[in-house]
C-alpha cells in the first residue's frame, strides 16, 4: 500500500476544564486518552492505563473503528508524539513533550515553532519514500475548543463539533472569549497572523500536523472531524493551497447539526470524504450510542475507514469488524 498512517497525539491543559471533553472518564483522566488509544491500537489494550479510554457514560474510543480498518486492509500505523504529559508505550516518532497550556491563563503553545521544525523534517523525510499518500489522525483531548478559538481568531465563523450529543458549544464560546480577553484580541484580528493564533490558541497537534503537511509535498489525508478544520485553515493562511488536502471524517461529524463542519471546508476550499459507518443494528449499546451523536470521530477513524474503502473493504465490512473487537473488549472488561 502506498499510503503511510500517522497518529498524531497532543494534550492541552483544555481538556481539564470541567465540561469540555468527554474523551475520558474524568477531566484529569484526559490527560491519558492520547497514548492509551495509541497503545489499545497495537496492544488491543492500553498499556499506561488498565482501563479502555471511554467517555464519562461509557462508549468506547473510537480508536476501535481504527484498528478494525487496520485490521482488515493492513495498512502501516506510525505513532507520532506531537507533544503529551505520557510517552506512549509503542514504537513512535518523538517530535516534543510540551502540552497545550490553558489559553484562558497564557499562551496555549509557546513552543509551537520547534513542534513545526521537527515535524517538517520528518515529512521531508518521508518524502523520501515510496509513500505517495499520508494520513494524519489525531488523539487530542479538547481539541475541538482549541480548534474552535483558532478559526475565531482568524475569522472563520465556524463551530467546532464535540464527542457528546450535547455539544457544550456556549462553555466552548464562554472559554474562547476569555482567551480572547487575555490575548487582547477579538474575533477575526488573527486572519493574516496565523502562526499568532496558533501560539495564542492552539494544541501540539495542530502544530505537529501542520510541520508535517508542509514537509511532505504529496497528497495529504487529514482524518478528523473539525479539528482539521482548524488545521486546513492555518495551512491556507501559510499559503498551502487546500487542493492538496483533503479531510476524512465520519458521517456522524457531517450530520453533526451543532456545528458547521461542511460548510466551513465548503469556505476553505477543502474536500471531504465522510465514511459511511453504520451501528444502528448492533447489538451492543456503547457502539448503538455512535448513531445517538456520543463519540462521531478521533483517532483518525474516517481516515482509516478512507484507507479499508481504498483496499477493497466497504463500511460495512469496518462496521462489521468494529462489532468484532467491541465484544473481544467486553469479554476482556469481563
Amino acid at each position: 500500500m502506498d499510503s503511510l498512517f500517522l497518529l498524531v497525539l497532543g494534550n492541552t491543559e483544555v481538556s481539564t476544564i470541567p465540561g469540555i471533553s468527554v474523551a475520558g472518564a474524568t477531566p484529569e483522566l484526559t490527560k491519558l486518552t492520547p497514548v492509551a488509544d495509541a497503545e489499545y491500537l497495537f496492544h488491543e489494550k492500553p498499556l499506561t492505563i488498565d482501563v479502555i479510554p471511554v467517555t464519562p457514560e461509557g462508549h468506547p474510543t473510537p480508536a476501535i473503528i481504527t484498528k478494525a480498518a487496520k485490521e482488515l486492509a493492513d495498512f502501516p500505523i506510525l505513532v507520532v508524539r506531537g507533544g503529551t504529559h505520557l510517552t506512549p508505550l509503542v514504537p513512535h516518532v518523538h517530535i516534543s513533550n510540551a502540552v497545550g497550556q490553558d489559553f484562558r491563563k497564557e499562551p496555549a503553545l509557546p513552543e509551537f515553532g520547534e513542534i513545526i521544525k521537527r515535524a517538517k523534517l520528518f515529512g521531508e523525510e518521508l518524502n523520501k519514500s515510496p509513500i505517495k499518500e499520508l494520513v494524519i489522525g489525531e488523539s487530542t483531548p479538547g481539541g475541538t475548543t482549541t480548534a474552535q478559538a483558532v478559526l475565531w481568531a482568524m475569522g472563520y465563523d465556524a463551530r467546532t463539533s464535540s464527542a457528546s450529543p450535547n455539544n457544550p458549544q456556549s462553555l466552548k464560546e464562554k472559554v474562547i472569549g476569555e482567551g480572547f480577553k487575555r490575548a487582547g484580541i477579538k474575533r477575526g484580528e488573527l486572519r493574516d497572523n496565523p502562526l499568532e493564533a496558533l501560539r495564542q490558541f492552539g494544541d501540539p497537534m495542530m502544530a505537529a500536523t501542520i510541520g508535517l503537511a508542509l514537509g511532505f509535498r504529496r497528497s495529504v489525508v487529514l482524518a478528523g472531524g473539525t479539528q482539521m478544520l482548524a488545521v486546513s485553515a492555518l495551512l491556507k493562511a501559510l499559503g498551502e493551497d487546500p487542493g492538496r488536502l483533503m479531510i476524512a471524517t465520519t458521517r456522524w461529524v457531517v450530520g453533526d447539526l451543532s456545528a458547521t463542519f461542511l460548510e466551513t471546508a465548503k469556505e476553505m476550499g477543502v474536500i471531504t470524504y465522510a465514511a459511511d459507518l453504520d451501528f444502528s443494528r448492533s447489538k451492543f449499546k456503547g457502539l448503538q450510542d455512535y448513531e445517538r451523536g456520543y463519540v462521531k470521530e478521533g483517532v483518525g477513524a474516517g481516515g482509516a475507514t478512507w484507507l479499508a474503502v481504498k483496499a477493497g473493504f466497504s463500511p460495512a465490512e469496518v462496521s462489521q469488524k468494529v462489532e468484532e473487537l467491541y465484544e473481544r473488549l467486553m469479554e476482556m472488561k469481563g
